[in-house]
């Protein structure tokens, strides 16, 4: 019985005959040879047919193929180096399961916006299929490392009565008679599990209800947080860069092919290994303003900002201590500068701006309840945050990485659209 393969095995098949289950990619004629690009989900191959080897009904019967179709090949591996894969199929027979007419994916350019609407077949293309797959191991690896070190996996609830940072740019539905809002971050809930489990982490969707059209920017996307326990400032910005530098690293190890099909610059890549270089915010201000921008002390970054920082170096950036009244209720005063909060945002390199957030969070329970009153919040609907802070509260710190953003650093990709299977953008929701 002829063996079932994957591309990505072929290798360990050559000169044996071999049966192939995917998809027609393309293919082209050379008179009395036809060359059939086959794609199986893990790898694109070229099979090849010869008519006098075949005979007239195979022969024909692959002349009638279009792209797209789904179909069995059967054949015999043979090694080529000039081949991308290093191997091509000798072929001796091929099936059709289901036909495909007029796929309307052809070769050639296609506009964004045709692509986005034809999202559910796009995804069918080397290059796309590349991205998916760095995506997934990207996941991989922070679940990888986190396991790793100690972290335990905890799911925050997508449904909320409340936002995490005080926002109005919230998802807003109904939950039988009382209001609830789908969830912007884990974050306050993960704060209470690692009061339970010392180091814990979430990898989940989040959606923010910004009006926002750049390049940086999804509805939904995926956020993963780790919170832990007895962690200060310092400890945090090391776990994130250690974190950052394996997940790079793995993919450098683990996704050589989807790197190349990409056109990927690894050597930008490899030089992601810590330690970060460092700002901090009142640095940054400076350094803006000596280079052309015009800010004072307190005004936030913008992308032009970030990227202008994040152009010096070759490795991703921390800008730590920002004005209080930047960044959410929760994060801790520095204790020397209480105009100042223990926080850093993580900026990548080649113009991706901000991947990960964090801080130290607030562990005091009057500053937190004089917190709530400053931002006006709802004791009813926070109170439960503020528990944590009455019994057995320790200092403790936290981060989120998004996850089409670094996919998109890691990827170099021009738009973090890609970086999902199904976008959700301002004027999207379909397909």
């Amino acid at each position: 019985m002829t063996p079932v393969v994957t591309i990505r095995e072929i290798g360990r098949w050559v000169g044996q005959t071999v049966r192939l289950q995917g998809w027609l990619y393309n293919k082209r004629s050379s008179g009395k040879i036809q060359f059939l690009q086959v794609r199986d989900g893990t790898g694109l191959i070229q099979c090849v047919v010869v008519r006098s080897e075949v005979g007239d009904e195979i022969f024909a019967r692959c002349d009638k193929l279009t792209q797209e179709c789904s179909l069995t090949v059967d054949g015999v591996v043979r090694a080529d180096e000039r081949a991308p894969s290093g191997y091509e199929l000798t072929v001796t027979d091929v099936n059709l399961i289901g036909p495909s007419h007029d796929y309307p994916i052809t070769l050639k350019e296609h506009g964004v916006d045709f692509l986005l609407d034809h999202r559910h077949l796009w995804i069918r293309t080397p290059r796309q299929r590349a991205i998916l797959k760095i995506r997934a191991e990207v996941m991989r690896a922070m679940s990888l490392y986190l396991d790793g070190h100690g972290f335990t996996r905890v799911d925050p609830p997508i449904l909320t009565p409340a936002a995490c940072e005080g926002t109005t740019e919230l998802f807003h539905t109904r939950y039988f008679d009382e209001d609830a809002y789908l969830t912007q971050s884990g974050q306050l809930y993960l704060e209470a599990a690692a009061m339970a489990l010392g180091k814990v982490y979430s990898m989940g969707p989040a959606f923010r209800a910004e009006k926002s059209k750049t390049r940086r920017h999804l509805i939904e996307f995926w956020m993963i947080e780790p919170e832990m326990a007895f962690f200060r400032h310092e400890d945090n910005l090391r776990l994130q860069e250690e974190f950052v530098s394996f997940v790079v690293k793995h993919v450098l190890d683990n996704c050589e092919p989807e790197l190349r099909t990409l056109g990927r610059d690894v050597d930008k890549l490899s030089k992601v290994v810590p330690p970060f270089p460092r700002m901090t915010y009142d640095e940054a201000v400076a350094w803006l303003n000596q280079h052309g921008h015009d800010l004072k002390w307190g005004d936030d970054f913008g992308a032009p900002h970030e990227t202008a920082i994040a152009e010096q170096f070759d490795k991703p950036v921390f800008i730590e201590r920002y004005p209080t009244h930047l960044k959410a209720f929760y994060m801790q005063p520095d204790p020397d500068r209480p105009e100042v909060v223990l926080c850093a945002d993580m900026l990548a390199p080649e113009g991706y701006g901000e991947i990960v957030g964090g801080s130290e969070r607030i562990h005091d329970y009057y500053l937190l309840k004089r917190r709530f009153e400053e931002h006006q919040l709802p004791e009813e609907a926070y109170g439960w945050y503020l528990d944590l802070r009455k019994y057995g509260s320790v200092p403790h710190s936290g981060f989120g990485i998004g996850l089409e953003r670094t996919v998109a650093w890691i990827c170099g990709l021009e738009h973090v659209r890609e970086a999902i299977p199904f976008p959700r953008m301002l004027y999207r929701l379909y397909p």
